[in-house]
């Protein structure tokens, strides 16, 4: 486990730091999976809800994490494939290698060593006996029919074996993995089993969980009703020996303590009675006094109230500081005390366990008997003291009375008006599906979104060069500022708060898709306030008001939501085309803030914009409304072989030894995924698919449809880059680099004067 202390002592040497943030950042992410796992098929419900506790706070630290990475390092993207290399980890898995693993993937390298070897050695062989074969034949001026069908046996024999040398070879090839198996596409039976157990498994833990959550009440009263009656002697007759000990100590009887106080439960803590009394007396003086002192003390001036104000807000959290590291460390005390020696051998289908949740529920129910006892234990308080000390003095009267609730001060936060107060959820998410703001999201899973590992990126920066990051990058932040938080609830409301993206690139890139799979992944409502979509609708300021209202209403009653904005760049616009004034794409410019500031963290809500020409907007209002900015680069080498290979295998195409991937995607630099899609889909038509058995695909068949494709042309990059260097992170980024560089020039400077 990571301290702060560390933290604190590696951030002096800046490559040291974020040596140790990759370090921590990957472990965390493998520990991130193993839980995962492990949730996903616990079907303990005790169990699992330790393992959601340890899940949570982990999550929450990789995003503390990766807070702190982008803050040091100004940067959104991160490159780790040196540290991977030194934890002997995958980019994928990111989890160390099994010994049988290793062995599969040696024994891989040895047979595909030892074939390529056997078919020299026989292709060798071959052309020998080729050789001697010319030389004895001699070409016959004529020949007899034994002569001839003996040839033709020959030649049919030669043709019969090369095409089951080829065939066996193939068959070995597969075998070896050195080519892709025909069937690679059917489903294992073994791997079929291991889905239905998966399955199965989710629908036992379900039924668990059910059968759990039903007990709860019923275990709390039966706890209630056989332990109840002896939890409450037991309470009043602790309260009734602390009446006797305070009033041998004092010669009278003490004031009960308030519900506010904590009534009996202070009582309870390991101190004597003489200090509990003295607690009591201490308290009631300072109230006392602070009343005389509040009628005495005049009103500050204006300044003074403003600075204790100030003074008043909260104080920024100290470095190294983690809202989720109490989880984690809670949830390891629970395991260690509760689950790790505790013997389940008889507990064969891991259902509940009815003692531990007693133990649970003796708790509440001390609680809720506890306050009956308090009521019960001051009238006979007041019994007492009238029995034994004469006090007959009207209870009534020393109650202090219930103060006035003044008016609202001007400081005070008015609440936002409901103009939809008389109406249901339903007619509302009615009016929205027909006015086309609340829409259906299409299923995109977020692995469909294809990228591959930089694998140069530590490597190109060691070398002073900026390297480009990959969409396997943009991948991964988005599933930590877009998909963990709005998956959680716990998360969203402590993990550093994202309420806006955006997401800036040229046509083809994925922007759509992204928002399809974070609504995907997260179960997340979809709406649509792009300005093409709210042209001619509510009119007015009122209208927007109203639209705008029920938007964030029904977008909070149905979290998680996700508020989408295609051609961002249009409601900051410096200048709206001629064309384009009659769908009025400011509109929002104004009230898009105010928005914002009705999120709140309770609120899983999050606003995601999307833009191809983003340098045409202006840029701080802009930057303003998005808290994290994003620019989708071009797809690389890897993750376009990545890319032609997936799109090939899922419109039905068969990837053969005919087919060369790689000429493809070197070829295809400057296109996006979107182009290559229509490439694809282009080519494999119905009619092709059937053909590929007698005409396997070529890299020919992709080139006419790819040429006549327009590509991402150099210009419209280095806009984008250009832009990109604008956004606040860039400029930090950009001035820390100036300032490191005349400190290292001042450096210089000083060692020339010294050897002077």
């Amino acid at each position: 486990m990571e301290s702060a202390g560390t933290t604190l002592d590696i951030t002096k040497d800046g490559a040291a730091f974020f040596r140790y943030q990759n370090n921590l950042y990957i472990k965390y992410i493998r520990i991130f999976r193993k839980l995962e796992i492990i949730q996903d098929q616990m079907a303990h419900p005790q169990k699992w809800k330790v393992v959601d506790m340890l899940l949570q706070g982990v999550m929450g630290r990789i995003l503390e994490v990766r807070k702190e990475m982008v803050n040091k390092g100004l940067s959104e993207f991160h490159f780790m494939d040196d540290v991977i290399q030194d934890l002997k980890l995958t980019p994928e898995e990111e989890a160390p290698q099994s010994t049988d693993e290793a062995v599969r993937i040696i024994q891989v390298a040895e047979r595909g060593r030892q074939g390529r070897l056997r078919a020299r050695i026989m292709r060798d062989i071959w052309r020998e006996e080729q050789r001697e074969r010319n030389r004895k034949l001699l070409p016959p001026v004529t020949m007899e029919p034994e002569t001839a069908a003996t040839l033709i046996q020959k030649n049919w024999k030669g043709y019969n074996q090369r095409k089951q040398t080829s065939r066996e070879r193939k068959e070995e090839f597969e075998f070896i993995g050195m080519a892709p198996r025909e069937d690679a596409k059917k489903p294992i039976p073994a791997g079929v089993k291991v889905d239905v157990n998966l399955e199965s498994r989710h629908t036992l833990q379900q039924q668990y969980r059910t059968d759990y959550e039903k007990a709860q009440p019923l275990i709390k009263q039966t706890v209630m009703d056989t332990e109840g009656p002896d939890i409450k002697e037991t309470f009043r007759e602790q309260i009734r020996h602390w009446f006797i000990e305070c009033y041998n100590t004092s010669g009278k009887f003490p004031d009960y303590p308030t519900v506010q106080q904590g009534g009996s439960n202070i009582i309870f803590a390991e101190k004597t009675p003489d200090q509990l009394l003295a607690e009591i007396i201490a308290e009631e003086t300072e109230k006392e006094n602070q009343k005389a002192k509040k009628g005495n003390v005049k009103e500050a001036p204006k300044e003074e109230k403003k600075g204790k104000k100030r003074k008043q807000k909260a104080e920024p959290k100290p470095e190294g500081f983690s809202y989720f590291l109490p989880n984690i460390i809670e949830g390891n005390k629970i395991y260690t005390t509760v689950w790790k020696e505790r013997d389940e051998s008889t507990n064969l289908r891991q259902q509940h366990d009815v003692e531990l949740e007693k133990e649970t529920k003796r708790k509440e129910v001390e609680t809720e008997i506890r306050f009956q006892v308090d009521e019960l234990m001051r009238e006979e308080l007041k019994n007492l003291r009238m029995a034994v000390e004469g006090d007959f003095r009207d209870p009534s009267k020393s109650k202090a009375k219930p103060k006035k609730r003044k008016g609202k001060g001007k400081g005070a936060k008015k609440k936002e008006k409901d103009f939809t107060a008389d109406r249901t959820l339903a007619s509302l998410c009615d009016e929205l599906i027909e006015q086309g703001l609340l829409k259906a999201v299409p299923q995109v899973p977020l692995s469909e979104y294809l990228g591959d590992f930089s694998y140069l990126g530590s490597t190109l920066l060691h070398a002073n060069i900026s390297p480009m990051p990959s969409l396997y990058d943009i991948r991964q932040i988005i599933a930590m500022y877009a998909i963990l938080p709005l998956g959680s609830q716990p998360l969203h409301e402590k993990a550093p708060l994202v309420k806006s993206i955006l997401l800036a690139g040229p046509h083809g890139v994925g922007k759509k898709m992204l928002v399809h799979s974070i609504c995907t992944e997260t179960c997340a409502t979809l709406f649509d306030l792009s300005a093409k979509n709210i042209a001619g609708k509510y009119p007015g300021k009122t209208g927007q008001q109203m639209m705008l209202h029920m938007v964030v209403k029904v977008a909070k009653l149905l979290q998680p939501s996700v508020v989408w904005i295609d051609d961002a760049e249009k409601t900051f616009v410096k200048k709206v085309p001629k064309e384009e004034k009659a769908l009025e794409p400011k509109r929002l410019k104004k009230d898009l803030p105010k928005v914002l500031k009705q999120i709140k963290a309770e609120d899983r809500v999050l606003l995601v914009g999307t833009s191809r020409r983003p340098f045409d907007a202006e840029l701080k209002p802009l930057f303003k409304v998005y808290d994290r900015i994003l620019l989708i680069p071009r797809a690389d080498y890897a993750s376009r072989y990545l890319i032609w290979k997936n799109l090939i295998e899922k419109n039905g195409g068969i990837i053969t030894s005919a087919l060369d991937l790689t000429s493809l995607a070197k070829i295809s630099d400057g296109y996006t995924p979107g182009h290559l899609v229509q490439v694809v889909k282009s080519v494999l038509t119905e009619h092709r698919i059937h053909q590929q058995t007698k005409t396997p695909l070529t890299a020919n068949n992709f080139l006419r449809p790819l040429s006549k494709t327009e590509p991402i042309y150099q210009q419209e990059e280095t806009a984008l880059a250009n832009w990109a260097a604008k956004t606040p992170l860039a400029k930090k980024a950009l001035k820390a680099k100036k300032e490191k560089e005349a400190l290292e020039k001042a450096a210089q400077e000083a060692a020339k004067k010294k050897k002077w």
